[in-house]
């Protein structure tokens, strides 16, 4: 029989797969697994029960999360880029300390300012007994804003979320160059009309960015909303699967959230349109300083002052006093198991985000292709999604799983494993990981792209492979970075609430839930050990990050 030849096919025509790009791929895909498992649940039967959230609670839903959303987003918006523009183009006193206090609020978490706030202007609380005190009024003879409401938890939101538009503000007008400034001044602009016409529309996408963040976080909040007794899209997941005991339904809500985060990239990427903002030069110098004098001095240490205040000064100084005067009666027995949870769950969920980040960002950098870089964007997507559906998409495929292996271990060895995935801590880590890998995968990113490509060429030259310039070369230059990024991810896991209350197991606590748990029951006075505890991890990390800003502007060798 005469052999036949088939027909070599192309070069190229398959695609190459290296261990390099195999391995970003799978990182992308574990980190997306909860998303895809909320998307796959959106045509599932329910059995009536969408159908009665429809009907019922679902309308309110959706208004107390629209209005928290634009409230928060305005407020925000107003607060972080005015205190921004302030510290970095005006002098007044106290300036130098408010670019490092205006970031405080970002170590307060929603919930622990909501249980300090209410105990502080409740009708038993310290200021409305003083007024009734003084005035010898009753309970009648005036009347005081309940903090307990939906405006209330838009007002205290506000006050802890500006940060993230400070942040991206800030280190949008320090990098503004120096020229175009000076060209807004020669037409005649003034400070007010040089900031409104000239240095927003060039910070324009952090600003964006920076709302985005903060609108993120408003639709994760669960802590404050729950107690302030404000039904949302989070709040209404928790119930749904605990309550009715309806995943599907639950997953389902889920995905109408989801809606709400592509809607707000949309609506964004809608409204700026063709326009593009560009810097005309890359002339950098020392950025000049409007000196405030008299009463404008003193509007410039009130703008600053207050956020900080109010987002983080009162509320720290509340909990203190009530942790000192009160605190929790576990301090001295269960107290310290609650915070080795919490260490131990945020630094194991830091370590593995950061080793997650260094191979997926060196992976789409030896693979520069769109499918590694696409994966790369989907892997990102964690920050954007909230907890509470972090947890749903996680809790799914892990508890089927683990049916699967009971079934399979009873059937074949008379063994039952239990809840051996989603009855442990690796669920809690892998709902961290999932959610926070994008913060320290930008982090990564960013700062091994400053590393030029001539140092692989030469590391492989001298015969190191992939994996070996990785670790001699890039890992020991990024040293600064992974730490910071593994200090931001320490940080939000700490306060990480919804996914946690979702996902922990039996008996387990951490500092968050404990502090839930007891200001649930109307505790607040012992909620205040653990919410201090959490404020007091975040405090340095903040105040070293907003430090760093200041030295990385190019160009400006004072600041």
């Amino acid at each position: 029989m005469a052999s036949v030849r088939l027909p070599s096919l192309p070069r190229g025509f398959l695609p190459r797969l290296d261990a390099w790009k195999v391995l970003t791929l799978g990182i992308a895909a574990m980190v997306a697994l909860p998303v895809v498992v909320v998307l796959a649940h959106v045509v599932m039967p329910t059995d009536g029960v969408w159908e009665h959230l429809s009907s019922t609670v679902l309308t309110r839903y959706v208004g107390n999360t629209l209005f928290l959303l634009v409230a928060v987003g305005l407020g925000t918006l107003v607060i972080g880029a005015g205190t921004a523009w302030l510290v970095v183009m005006c002098r007044f006193p106290g300036q130098r300390i408010f670019e490092w206090a205006l970031l405080l609020p970002l170590a307060v978490p929603t919930y622990v300012i909501a249980y300090a706030y209410t105990d502080f202007l409740q009708f038993a609380g310290p200021v409305q007994t003083w007024l009734r005190e003084v005035f010898e009024w009753t309970r009648h003879d005036y009347y005081f804003p309940n903090i307990r409401s939906l405006g209330g938890a838009a007002t205290l939101m506000t006050f802890v979320l500006y940060p993230y538009v400070y942040l991206l503000a800030r280190a949008a007008f320090l990098e503004q160059s120096v020229c175009v400034l000076d060209v807004g001044r020669t037409l005649g602009r003034g400070p007010w009309r040089l900031f409104s016409g000239v240095a927003l529309p060039l910070a324009r996408p952090a600003l964006a960015g920076g709302v985005a963040l903060a609108l993120m976080e408003t639709l994760n909040d669960f802590g404050a909303v729950q107690f302030f007794g404000v039904d949302t899209f989070t709040t209404g997941i928790y119930r749904t699967w605990f309550g009715l005991g309806e995943p599907v339904a639950a997953a389902q809500l889920a995905a109408f959230m989801m809606a709400f985060v592509l809607l707000l990239v949309l609506l964004e990427r809608w409204s700026r349109g063709r326009s593009r903002y560009f810097h005309t030069s890359s002339r950098y110098q020392a950025l000049p300083e409007y000196q405030l004098q008299g009463w404008r001095a003193a509007g410039g240490v009130f703008a600053c002052g207050l956020p900080v205040l109010i987002g983080f000064l009162l509320p720290a100084g509340l909990l203190t006093n009530l942790s000192i005067r009160q605190g929790d009666a576990l301090l001295g027995s269960r107290f310290l198991e609650f915070a080795t949870n919490s260490l131990t769950l945020a630094a194991t969920a830091a370590v593995i985000a950061v080793v997650l980040s260094v191979l997926l960002s060196y992976g789409v950098r030896l693979n520069p292709g769109p499918v590694t870089r696409g994966a790369a964007r989907i892997a990102a997507m964690g920050y954007a999604i909230p907890g509470a559906v972090i947890a749903v998409g996680v809790l799914i495929p892990l508890g089927w799983m683990d049916s699967q292996l009971n079934a399979f271990f009873n059937e074949r060895f008379d063994v039952h494993l239990g809840l051996l995935l989603s009855g442990s801590m690796f669920i809690l880590v892998y709902a961290y990981v999932a959610r926070f890998l994008a913060v320290s995968f930008n982090t990564v990113e960013a700062s091994l792209g400053k590393v030029t490509p001539t140092m692989d060429a030469a590391s492989r030259t001298l015969g190191k492979t992939a994996g070996g310039t990785l670790r001699r070369v890039h890992t020991p230059i990024m040293r600064s970075s992974l730490l910071a990024a593994g200090i931001l991810v320490f940080v939000d896991a700490m306060k990480e609430l919804p996914a946690t209350i979702i996902l922990r197991p039996f008996d387990f606590e951490t500092l968050a839930v404990r502090a839930h748990n007891l200001a649930s029951d109307e505790r607040l006075a012992q909620a205040s050990t653990s919410s201090l505890a959490i404020v007091v991890v975040g405090v340095i990390p903040v105040i070293l990050l907003s430090l760093a800003m200041r030295r990385a502007r190019p160009g400006s060798g004072k600041q």
